[in-house]
C-alpha cells in the first residue's frame, strides 16, 4: 500500500480517528485521501479537523471512493450498514471490521458470495501507537488481504493474525487487557501515596515502571519469569513484594480476568450469530 493509497472509514470514532492519524503519520496513506462518512455532524467535523481527509453522510460514498474500508460502527450496527451499502460493494472492495463480537459470517451473510472481509480486534493504545491487535481473514479473503491488514495494524503496533476462533481470547487478552494494566497503575500509584510520594509523582513513576517494564520484555524478548528474576535478590524488597502478591492471588486474579472477558466475548457473539439486528 502506497502513500497514495486511499482507504475509507464507515463510522467516524475515537478508534477511527486514531487508526486514520497513524496509518497518515505511517506514511501508508494520504490524509487527504482518506475518506469517512458518519451520520452525526459533529464526527464529521471531528475527522476533517483531525485527521485532515474528508467526511460524507453517506456511507456508500465512501465505498465509490476507496478500495480499503474500515467499518468502523458499533457492533450492533455492523449488518445493518453492511446490508446497507451492499449495492455499493464491489470485488474490489476489502471490508475490515472493528466492530468487536460480530462474527464474519454475518458480517459476510449482509454482502455477497465473494466478498473479501477481515475481521480485527484493535485495542485503545492504538490512539498512541501501540495497538496489540489479532485479526482473522473471511472465507474468501485473500493472502494478500492477510498482508495488506498486516502492516496496517502492524504500522500502530503488533498485529497477528489468529483463526477467527482465537478472537476471543485476543478480546480477553489485549482487547480488555488495557484496563487490567490501567488498575495496575493506579494500584501501584496508590501504593506510592501510602508509602509517602505526592500522588503526581507516585502516578507518573508508576506508569513509567509499566513501560519500562513492557519494553524490557519486548526488547529483549526474556521470559517475564526471567526478567522477574533479574530484579529479585536473596532476602531482598523485590521478594517480599512478590510474596504479598502471591498471598492474594494476583497472577490468577489477571488470569481469570482475561478469561471471563474472553467468555464474554464469546457469548456476545453466539448471541448476534442467532439473534438478527
Amino acid at each position: 500500500m502506497s502513500a497514495t493509497a486511499s482507504i475509507g472509514f464507515v463510522g467516524a470514532g475515537k478508534m477511527a480517528l486514531a487508526l486514520a492519524q497513524g496509518w497518515a503519520r505511517a506514511g501508508l496513506v494520504a490524509a487527504k485521501d482518506i475518506v469517512s462518512s458518519d451520520v452525526r455532524e459533529e464526527g464529521r467535523r471531528d475527522f476533517v479537523r483531525d485527521v485532515g481527509g474528508r467526511a460524507v453522510a453517506d456511507n456508500r460514498e465512501v465505498f465509490g471512493a476507496v478500495d480499503v474500508v474500515v467499518l468502523a460502527v458499533k457492533p450492533d450496527q455492523a449488518v445493518a450498514v453492511l446490508e446497507a451499502v451492499r449495492p455499493a460493494v464491489a470485488e474490489r472492495h476489502l471490508i475490515v471490521s472493528i466492530a468487536a463480537g460480530v462474527p464474519l459470517a454475518r458480517l459476510e451473510g449482509a454482502l455477497f458470495d465473494g466478498a473479501r472481509v477481515v475481521r480485527v480486534m484493535p485495542n485503545t493504545p492504538a490512539m498512541v501507537g501501540a495497538s496489540a491487535s489479532g485479526f482473522a481473514r473471511g472465507r474468501w479473503a485473500t493472502a494478500e488481504d492477510s498482508s495488506l491488514t498486516q502492516r496496517l495494524f502492524s504500522a500502530l503496533g503488533v498485529a497477528v493474525e489468529v483463526p477467527e476462533k482465537l478472537l476471543d481470547a485476543v478480546t480477553g487478552l489485549s482487547g480488555s487487557g488495557p484496563a487490567y494494566v490501567y488498575q495496575v497503575i493506579e494500584a501501584l500509584s496508590d501504593g506510592g501515596v501510602a508509602a509517602g510520594l505526592p500522588r503526581s509523582i507516585a502516578t507518573r513513576l508508576a506508569a513509567q515502571t509499566v513501560f519500562g517494564a513492557a519494553k524490557m520484555a519486548i526488547e529483549t524478548g526474556l521470559h517475564p519469569g526471567v526478567l522477574k528474576d533479574m530484579v529479585t535478590s536473596p532476602g531482598g524488597t523485590t521478594i517480599e513484594g512478590l510474596h504479598e502478591l502471591e498471598k492474594a492471588g494476583a497472577r490468577g486474579a489477571f488470569m481469570n480476568a482475561v478469561r471471563a472477558a474472553a467468555r464474554s466475548e464469546e457469548h456476545t457473539s453466539e448471541l448476534q450469530s442467532h439473534h438478527p439486528i
